[in-house]
């Protein structure tokens, strides 16, 4: 693989420009994109980031042009300072000065911005995030805006709403001796739960969010705001917190359970290419396949035709998503699907249905959008798919399952929970590029997927559970209009088309999405399509030969090959850079090994009782390796 080309990496030759390492004593952070990430006091990361953000209408992130960037490094201490242009609708513009200053175990970012136009937006300022390993659960003071301080933990289950209100400060430890704290001047500040978007992190941010949006930054008139963080360490000096450049470990854990089947969505515009690419859906031997229906977008009985045709080559399970308009009552709509079905001949194994409007998330301050009471749709799916199975009787519980949850993601179910009492299974979806798109963000999402889903089993127990389609790419915006244009194939946020799903990268999320999920006893887990954007197979005008198997295939095709066998915790040294599982079937044991990072990995596999020593392995950049053990 040449290092000078990282499309193999990424699916695109476009390079993340390399962050500049700031050092103030044992301070340190990476400037990237005027902004601070992975901020580490002693090695051990305080802040995940403080960003200066500006959100179009739409919850898009500009991206703004930077001028005048001045960087000082010197005697323990940095300084910088810059301007930051965007350029919004209408020939409306803003700008903003910022200066960054740390040293002695303190930072201040500071930030003034003005508009000569006036500007339209749904947030500008200053977003601060917390880490979650190590932090979910923990202590945390809270010192709110009328000078009152409260003595509490950060939420360990997912909270659906914001955890604190009205924050002037927060200071939470950082490691013993060590504790740190972050003071927001300027607005009132307020924090929710990302780990509800997978994202790794809790997110401080300016403006409440039950004041109006989009709001206008009125011209000439200068928004000024300033963060703060503080260290105090009271440990005695010499000791250093993290051993750097240490190989990661592997060794067995306890844990045990089942690998979940593998299932592949279907929508109506990829069917006649799905059909086509008939020979490898057989090759990656996938148990179920997802078709979407959704009529609001235009789906009919062609759609249900072509799943018919679909369906009858697969010898697996089938499942028909359905995004219920609820225009109308839903009996009417229901009965009206159920007759298209039967004339397709289409008889899916299950359905889950969802209201259509219940895919655009509601913030907090905002009011619920009409819809029917969600018993009342799940009664009218029982009756009216009671008998799209011809071997169902009369007055026995019809054998097709009716599901429920979201299409959307995760905080959709978690704020609008649904009543569990007739649904034969939940489901949701997760996306990583929600809030951010660079490669760092995207990967560290996986470290939000365990919270989700005991977060969701602490809610439904022991009910069967699914999750996907999850994908890199954002198939539709619980946030806004649309999603994002990419026609370039950039790093976007919430962009409908991501690179990365064409190169290994995307071959490593995968892995490590399943891994992250394996103690959810899922019992589907579904990460992409056949064809298309979300698709394993390369399609025409793709910069991939059109009918490869793109990298994240061969994960899909393993996950898919492991399904119904037991798996054994592997535990990881360093789970942000390496994980792993072991696969149990009749005839032998594998380990599954991935690298996250683009970096070479050294891995060192401890011996289980009564096997071969101790190996040691080498991952080359988001390398997934099987071995026999």
């Amino acid at each position: 693989m040449s290092v000078a080309d990282p499309f193999l990496l990424y699916g695109t030759h476009e390079r993340e420009a390399p962050p500049l390492r700031l050092v103030a004593g044992l301070l340190a952070a990476d400037f990237a994109d005027g902004n601070l990430r992975t901020i580490t006091y002693d090695g051990v990361e305080v802040l995940r980031s403080i960003s200066y953000l500006v959100r179009d209408r739409d919850w898009g992130t500009y991206r703004p042009r930077i001028e005048d960037l001045s960087v000082r490094q010197d005697d323990g201490r940095f300084a910088l300072t810059y301007r930051a242009h965007c350029q919004g609708p209408e020939h409306t513009a803003l700008s903003v000065d910022v200066s960054i200053e740390a040293g002695d175990g303190a930072l201040v970012f500071k930030a003034k911005a003005v508009s000569t136009t006036g500007f339209d937006t749904n947030r500008c300022g200053f977003c601060i995030l917390h880490p979650i390993i190590g932090v979910a659960g923990g202590p945390v003071a809270v010192e709110h805006v009328d000078g009152r301080r409260e003595e509490t933990v950060f939420p360990d289950l997912i909270e659906p709403w914001q955890p604190f209100k009205d924050m002037r400060a927060i200071t939470h430890p950082v490691m013993d001796g060590v504790s740190a704290t972050c003071r927001m001047e300027g607005d009132v500040f307020e924090m929710e739960d990302q780990r509800n978007w997978s994202d790794a992190s809790y997110k401080t941010y300016v403006r409440p969010l039950a004041l109006p949006w989009p709001y206008r930054i009125e011209p000439g008139k200068p928004f000024e705001q300033t963060i703060a963080l503080t260290i105090e360490d009271g440990r005695p000096h010499g000791r250093p917190a993290v051993a750097a450049g240490a190989p990661v470990t592997i060794r067995p854990g306890s844990r045990r359970g089942m690998m979940p089947n593998i299932g592949l969505v279907i929508r109506p515009e990829d069917a006649a290419s799905t059909l086509q690419a008939g020979h490898l859906r057989g090759e990656i031997g996938a148990q179920e396949l997802l078709f979407h229906f959704d009529p609001l977008a235009g789906h009919g009985k062609a759609a249900l035709q072509d799943f018919a045709a679909i369906a009858r080559l697969h010898r697996g399970r089938t499942v028909l998503e359905i995004a219920l308009p609820c225009d109308r009552q839903p009996d009417d709509e229901c009965r009206e699907i159920a007759e298209d079905m039967r004339s397709a001949g289409l008889q899916p194994d299950a359905i889950a249905i969802s209201p259509a409007v219940d895919r655009q998330s509601t913030p907090p301050g905002s009011e619920w959008p009409e819809c029917p009471p969600l018993e009342v749709v799940y009664a009218a799916a029982h009756d009216a798919f009671a008998d799209i199975r011809p071997d169902v009787r009369p007055n026995i519980r019809p054998n097709i399952r009716i599901g429920g949850g979201m299409l959307s993601y995760f905080t959709e179910l978690n704020r609008k929970r649904v009543p569990p009492q007739r649904l034969d299974f939940v489901t949701h979806c997760t996306n990583p590029i929600v809030h951010a798109a660079d490669d760092l963000s995207v990967m560290q999402t996986l470290e939000a997927l365990p919270f989700i889903t005991r977060s969701v089993r602490a809610i439904y127990g022991d009910m069967p559970y699914r999750i996907g389609p999850s994908t890199i790419a954002m198939r539709q915006n619980p946030y806004g209009n649309r999603t994002m244009d990419n026609p370039h194939g950039s790093r976007i946020a919430m962009a409908d088309r991501d690179p990365r799903h064409n190169g290994r990268f995307g071959e490593a999320f995968a892995m490590g999405y399943a891994i992250r999920t394996l103690e959810a006893g899922l019992e589907c887990l579904t990460l992409s399509a056949l064809t298309g954007p979300f698709g394993l197979v390369a399609g025409e005008g793709e910069p991939s030969a059109p009918g490869a198997m793109r990298p994240i295939g061969a994960t899909v095709r393993t996950l898919a090959s492991l399904a119904g066998s037991t798996w054994q915790e592997m535990v990881s040294s360093s789970p942000g850079a390496v994980l792993a599982f072991a696969a149990i079937t009749d005839s032998r044991r594998t380990l599954h090994v991935v690298n996250l990072t683009p970096d070479e990995q050294s891995v060192h596999l401890d011996a289980q009782e009564g096997a071969a020593p101790r190996r040691i392995l080498t991952l080359s950049p988001y390398e997934t390796r099987c071995i026999g053990v």
